[in-house]
């Protein structure tokens, strides 16, 4: 009974403990809101307030280590020491980014090894990369070799015709000596004393200065015929025709009226051929056709077209092209040929005697058509009338030593044919130039 009156209790207390505590501190929240300007003003004074009985005492704090002067030396021992400890540091740094590189290189390398066909593959890749650098190397090195060559006959000849200069030089001195000093008289005043030195050296000054003149009359002599060779070589060039042809095409500017048709010697209808030409080009553009065979349904069944600096060939169509880069410069006289055959599909082009393209599979087991026309410098329009042809096509610039076969001509005679101080007298046996009929059209005219 009295531990059940003790419960009662207890739970007496707790149930109205929070009332009491709230019925105590009402009064005083309310007494502070209400009076609290009385404590605002007591509150600075009573803060200020100091007994004076009370001495404040300042202790001052010892520093268990004193700072001392470092000296210069210490100093940069200091700096020594924080510099190899970011070096270190940026060490460290690298050498766990390379761990990371190399770890990840180990991976792919993993996964590569463990792939066979991807090797398999990368090695084929490599290999055919290695294979066209070491053509290309080797194209470069003969290239450089010829010019090397060139370049080194040329030197010996200059060389020589210094040398000869040089003794030309020494026998007119010699003669300039000899004629200056007869004609001063010194021939008869050897014979005899000199009379006094100043009349010697005023004749060797007087000798000098004949010397002197005559060398200047001859540097200018040398020079003004130096100009007339370089303008020779000028005019020269500007009306040479490559390999002996005693005769070119003109193509004086680009326009659709101007071009040449060509009637074969023989049928068209081929299985093979080889086409080689000489032309200088003003200026190429992005198609500009050189020699074009067309036929009422395919004008462009065969085409030998440059492209800026590219040489194209199409049999066909356009779906079978060859073409070779870097191969082309405007103004200058050019060799190009192209050579097909329809058994093995085999499509070579040749620049300046040099073999630049070979493509196999082109037109594999197509047969030429026998019923198209030729034309130099242009394509045959879809309607088959002149009127209709595209002067964005035309060539401009000069054409000599057409030539076509039916059949594929070895490297050796190509080369032969590309030589500039060769023989023009080589003619296909389906277009010959000079006996093949050529006709000029609109501004296209014959030159020599």
């Amino acid at each position: 009974m009295q531990g059940q009156t003790n419960i009662h209790t207890s739970i007496n207390i707790r149930m109205y403990a929070p009332g009491a505590m709230l019925a105590l501190c009402l009064p005083c929240f309310l007494s502070g809101n209400v009076f609290g300007y009385e404590y605002g003003e007591d509150y600075s004074d009573f803060y200020n307030e100091i007994s004076n009985g009370e001495q404040l005492q300042t202790k001052t704090t010892q520093i268990p280590c004193p700072p001392q002067d470092l000296s210069r030396w210490e100093k940069l021992f200091i700096m020594l020491e924080d510099s190899q400890m970011k070096q270190n540091m940026l060490l460290q740094q690298n050498e766990d980014m390379v761990k990371v590189e190399m770890d990840s290189m180990r991976k792919e390398l993993h996964k590569l090894n463990n792939n066979k066909a991807c090797v398999q593959a990368s090695e084929n890749t490599c290999k055919c990369i290695s294979e066209q650098m070491n053509r290309n190397l080797n194209q470069a090195m003969e290239q450089l070799r010829e010019a090397a060559d060139m370049y080194q006959a040329q030197n010996n000849e200059t060389l020589q015709q210094l040398i000869q200069f040089s003794r030309n030089q020494a026998t007119r001195l010699t003669k300039l000596e000899s004629s200056s000093l007869l004609g001063a008289g010194l021939g008869q005043v050897a014979m005899k004393s000199f009379s006094t030195y100043p009349k010697e050296q005023e004749a060797s000054s007087a000798d000098n200065g004949k010397l002197e003149r005559a060398l200047m009359a001859t540097v200018a002599d040398l020079q003004r015929v130096h100009a007339q060779l370089a303008f020779f070589q000028r005019a020269t060039a500007h009306r040479f025709l490559p390999s002996g042809c005693e005769m070119a095409l003109l193509f004086p500017m680009r326009s659709k009226h101007i071009f040449a048709e060509v009637t074969p010697s023989a049928s068209m209808s081929l299985q093979s051929f080889t086409i080689c030409l000489w032309a200088k080009v003003t200026q190429s553009l992005n198609r500009t056709v050189l020699f074009s065979y067309g036929t009422k349904k395919n004008p462009q069944e065969l085409q030998l077209l440059l492209a800026r600096h590219l040489v194209l060939l199409t049999v066909g169509g356009e779906t079978h092209l060859v073409e070779a880069h870097s191969v082309v410069t405007d103004g200058q006289w050019g060799h190009f040929c192209a050579a097909w055959s329809s058994a093995q599909g085999l499509a070579t082009l040749w620049v300046n005697g040099e073999n630049v393209a070979r493509v196999p599979g082109v037109a594999e087991g197509h047969v030429l058509p026998g019923d198209g026309f030729i034309l130099l410098g242009q394509e045959r329009s879809r309607s088959g009338i002149y009127r209709d042809l595209d002067s964005s096509v035309a060539f401009t610039g000069k054409m000599t030593g057409v030539n076509m076969w039916d059949h594929v001509l070895d490297a050796e005679r190509i080369r032969e044919y590309a030589n500039q101080d060769g023989s023009c007298d080589s003619r296909g046996n389906v277009i010959g130039w000079g006996v093949s009929e050529i006709s000029p059209h609109g501004g296209a005219q014959y030159i020599n």
